[in-house]
């Protein structure tokens, strides 16, 4: 995988004696040889052929919970957890001890854009787990699926296109504009394989860029176009990551990782300088932190800072962000951490500065789409650039030539294989995102005034019903939902005691014209209120604009559309039981009147029951004329008060 060799790799388990153990009692199966082997393979940190032996020991026992855990294992911790997701599973599916699994197996599954089945393992892991840094970090996974509601939301006006005819089935990334041409780190192209995941070794490439519409054309055939960088490269060692000063003269890189068991931590930035139509011999910069992972260098515009990512100590956890400024004398400041506004505890890495100076990171550790996410720096806080630039996967090593053109790295589903390189462009057509703003309110009965309900559920689903995404109301019971365009959705708010509050929001129909989009991304906020009304027992609650034709007890399409919203307080309310009543004025027979109204509620609950409502939930009662709301009516008016359709609430379910 792309960052993989240049990346620390995760300490290893500290279970000699349980592989032991578990060697012994495998070995009677025939699958002791292959997993000791494999064993071998993953102290050594050579994932790829442990896998090999792992899969070869899982093909004679299928249903290892330890083997399919080990597979994942090897997965993971060589970049690859979206592949990891099936053998977690299994893991757990086998009955495996380890609690670690919940967790890892959540990450796998976000990796993989299963956000709600990986909020679920989050959720339990946060409840059972037992290791408190992994514990906190699934809290904190629960606690960003808040926030992934606006991300998934609010799209980017930027659309995004795959370098087909660049792109391999090896890994390309770290994009770099040099003098019209690509400057790219990849594993393709024959020569020894890095045994951490089974690809080669990096090396620098460069594709011109004559026409960059040719490089996402599958059918173009780049050729001599695509050259390594002379001078650089060095066979066995991984040369990556370029980034370039004083108008490409200057060459700043990553090289290490040569595969051997003391050198995978010797990852270090070296420099070199162009001249007389060459590259100098690297040299070692004296930023660099000998028992430290330093990699992902980027230059300021201007050449006077250097950005790049380290594992060092005294850092806020994974890999963070550094900055050295360089003097007049072509020296390097000490390092700077850029600090906790920036930083997490999680990894961040692939810095870029923009041709504004606007600082790019990607980062797993903070509120994102799942793996490493791009992010944009503004007033100093990390801001997520959102769909279409990032993914499920990993989405890293952005560059931008232009404010309106550049380049990132992505592993998303749908490239030529691994990392691939895609062409970043400002969108024409301006964005336009939704929002709904809403307020929760509960009105006890007989109180004169709504109250706002803090800190409560609410829960957005669609037209038919499916909960989409849930936040939490704040103090003043306000909560925020971001919307697709031309979509129909329900908010919905529970609370035991009362009925369930429900609302319907649309934004079919509310897309502004074009020319009058006063920006290049704009913002339509709805709002809505729901309430919360306290259920009270025997409290009759008219049904409104429920009528029937003279003397007849069927019932009309307009009064079947009123009848659906109890159905739905039946289908929002579960322990309900409610009686429904129908009145009559007091014009004919009391007798008739009797007769008619006990028709007409009959008519009414059967209707209720043909859309799907348990019978024992709902009775019909006639009244007839003898509980009239305007006793001796008179006029039209007041004896159509009379004639009215009511439920009541007779029961709750404890």
């Amino acid at each position: 995988m792309h960052h993989m060799p240049l990346k620390p790799f995760a300490p290893k388990l500290k279970t000699a004696g349980l592989l032991l153990l578990l060697v012994l009692v495998l070995a009677a199966c025939g699958t002791g040889k292959y997993l000791s082997k494999g064993d071998k393979r993953f102290a050594q940190e050579q994932y790829e052929r442990a896998i090999t032996y792992y899969k070869q020991a899982l093909a004679k026992d299928s249903t290892s919970a330890e083997i399919n855990y080990r597979i994942a294992e090897a997965y993971r911790r060589s970049n690859r957890i979206a592949q990891a997701a099936p053998y977690y599973k299994a893991a757990l599916d086998g009955g495996s001890k380890r609690e670690d699994t919940y967790f890892y197996y959540g990450l796998a599954l976000k990796a993989n854009g299963e956000y709600e089945e990986a909020l679920n393992q989050f959720q339990d892991y946060a409840r059972i787990g037992s290791n408190p840094q992994l514990k906190a970090n699934a809290a904190k996974e629960v606690e960003t699926f808040g926030n992934l509601n606006d991300i998934l939301r609010g799209k980017q006006a930027y659309d995004v296109q795959n370098l087909l005819a660049l792109n391999t089935d090896a890994s390309e990334f770290a994009p770099y504009v040099l003098n019209n041409e690509l400057v790219f780190s990849s594993t393709r192209g024959a020569g020894k394989v890095y045994l951490g995941n089974g690809e080669g070794f990096l090396d620098i490439f460069a594709a011109t860029l004559s026409d960059s519409t040719k490089l996402t054309d599958s059918t173009a055939a780049l050729g001599g176009a695509v050259h390594k960088f002379d001078g650089i490269n060095v066979e066995g060692l991984h040369d990556a990551l370029a980034t370039f000063a004083n108008d490409g003269s200057t060459m700043v890189f990553a090289r290490g990782n040569e595969g051997t068991k003391k050198g995978r931590q010797n990852v270090d930035l070296y420099i070199s300088f162009h001249r007389a139509g060459g590259w100098t011999e690297p040299k070692l910069l004296n930023i660099n932190d000998p028992q430290a992972w330093d990699s992902s260098p980027a230059f300021s515009p201007d050449g006077k800072t250097l950005y790049f990512a380290s594992s060092r100590k005294g850092g806020l956890g994974g890999n963070d962000i550094y900055k050295a400024t360089l003097d007049d004398n072509g020296r390097f400041s000490a390092p700077e951490n850029l600090g906790p506004g920036i930083n997490t505890p999680g990894n961040e890495s692939f810095v870029s500065v923009g041709p504004d100076g606007t600082l790019y990171i990607a980062s797993d550790g903070l509120p994102g789409l799942g793996n490493l996410d791009l992010f944009r720096v503004e007033n100093g806080k990390p801001v997520n650039m959102g769909q279409p630039v990032n993914s499920p996967g990993d989405d890293f090593g952005i560059f931008f030539q232009d404010k309106y053109k550049g380049y990132f790295a992505s592993n998303r589903a749908g490239g030529r294989g691994n990392d691939d390189l895609y062409l970043l462009q400002k969108s024409a057509r301006k964005q336009v995102n939704f929002f709904v703003d809403g307020t929760l309110f509960q009105l006890p009965e007989g109180a004169r005034q709504r109250d706002a309900v803090p800190s409560h559920p609410v829960v957005l689903q669609d037209e038919q019903g499916k909960r989409l995404r849930d936040v939490t109301t704040d103090a003043s019971g306000k909560f925020t939902f971001a919307l697709d365009t031309a979509s129909t959705y329900f908010l919905v708010a529970e609370k035991p005691g009362f009925f369930t509050a429900r609302q319907r929001i649309t934004t079919v129909g509310k897309m502004p014209p074009q020319d009058q989009l006063p920006n290049e991304v704009n913002e339509v906020r709805l709002t809505a209120t729901l309430v919360l009304n306290e259920i009270v027992k025997e409290k009759a609650i008219v049904l409104e604009n429920i009528f029937y034709d003279y003397d007849k007890a069927n019932i009309r399409p307009d009064a079947a559309v009123e009848l659906d919203k109890l159905v739905q307080v039946l289908q929002d309310n579960p322990k309900i039981t409610i009686e429904l009543s129908s009145h009559t004025d007091a014009r004919g027979s009391d007798a008739y009147n009797q007769d008619l109204s006990q028709r007409r509620a009959e008519s009414a609950v059967e209707y209720i029951i043909s859309k799907g409502i348990d019978r024992a939930r709902i009775t019909a009662k006639g009244y007839g004329e003898s509980r009239p709301v305007v006793k001796n009516a008179k006029t039209e008016e007041e004896h159509q008060r009379n004639r009215r359709t009511e439920f009541k609430v007779v029961r709750i379910q404890e």
